[in-house]
């Protein structure tokens, strides 16, 4: 807590004091651009792994970064995605998965958690959908492979799940919406995203062949570095 409280005066002192024009900006009012929905891993903060200031991301952090489907729960997560959606305009949605990620691996051996962590083995349930596809179609995987196979396959369930919300169903299907999945790399840093197209998880900026700093044969070569899919 001591390190806490003087974190709390550095940036009183320091960062609020060289942004105080921003905070005033932000008192009347907030208008981010991106849905951030990722884990409550410590590890993992958004904002650092953007650079993003304050005010740009909305964001939704839980155990696996689930988002159950519309109406499977009351819990804050479809509240939070409705009014990201509704009522702050947002256009984009980021799912973000990470390396090596409690959850998943809560989700390989889900039996042992019904004891031990009832409530995260309920919670798990909406990753049921991830489980399966594991164990169906990676079943020669093993170790830190099919950790990681599992964390990106959650990613898509997820991206799945935010289909089934009526708002989201909508700016989908009008183009006012776009929504990616992320995989995080604790270790190295690095981030991949989902190509729908290629069906792997490529560098993010590979998604933007049509600007001006990055050719269609850039990409090409690009994705074809990617050995992970």
């Amino acid at each position: 807590m001591k390190r806490l409280i003087q974190g709390l005066h550095q940036f009183q002192t320091n960062y609020f004091t060289e942004h105080r024009d921003l905070f005033e900006l932000l008192s009347q009012g907030q208008h981010p651009r991106v849905l951030f929905i990722t884990c409550s891993d410590s590890r993992i903060d958004p904002n650092l792994m953007t650079q993003a200031e304050p005010g740009e991301m909305f964001i939704i952090r839980n155990a696996g970064n689930i988002i159950p489907p519309y109406n499977a729960t009351n819990g804050g997560e479809g509240a939070a995605v409705e009014y990201a959606i509704h009522a702050l305009g947002i256009e984009e949605i980021i799912v973000c998965g990470h390396s090596h990620c409690g959850a998943m691996k809560g989700l390989l051996q889900i039996g042992k958690l019904a004891e031990e962590m009832p409530a995260v083995y309920e919670w798990l349930k909406h990753a049921e959908a991830t489980r399966r596809a594991v164990k169906e179609h990676y079943q020669e995987y093993e170790g830190e492979e099919l950790l990681n196979a599992t964390i990106k396959e959650n990613v898509l369930t997820q991206l799945e799940n935010l289909r089934t919300y009526p708002v989201i169903y909508s700016r989908l299907k009008s183009g006012k919406l776009q929504i990616h999945g992320w995989f995080y790399e604790i270790e190295t840093g690095e981030v991949l995203e989902y190509n729908a197209a290629l069906k792997k998880y490529v560098p993010p900026q590979t998604q933007f062949s049509r600007a001006a700093w990055i050719t269609p044969e850039q990409q090409e070569r690009i994705c074809k570095g990617s050995n992970r899919s």
